[in-house]
Order: C-alpha cells, then structure tokens, then sequence
C-alpha cells in the first residue's frame, strides 16, 4: 500500500527527495523543511503527484 513520492523545493521547484508514504493513513500533502543544494539553504519542501 506505500506508494513513493517526490518532495518540491517551494522556491526553485526543482524536486530532490524522495520517499515513501502509506496513502490510506495519510491522505494530505506532506511538507517538510529541508536542505536543498539548488538554494543553498533549508526550504520548505512539497509533496507532488
């Protein structure tokens, strides 16, 4: 039932991560804050279908 997502830097949109969800306890967007090397700084990031 885990299906893989990609996370989006909300600034520069370029996608960096990658993870794992189970799409039946989750079922809203996941956001996290990370590091992403195209800003050169932590940013937040988007789940994108």
């Amino acid at each position: 039932m885990r299906e893989i997502i990609t996370f989006e830097c909300t600034k520069c949109k370029s996608r960096n991560y990658t993870s794992t969800k189970n799409k039946k306890k989750t079922t809203e967007r996941l956001e996290f804050k990370k590091f992403c090397s195209r800003c050169r700084a932590h940013t937040p990031h988007k789940e994108t279908r």
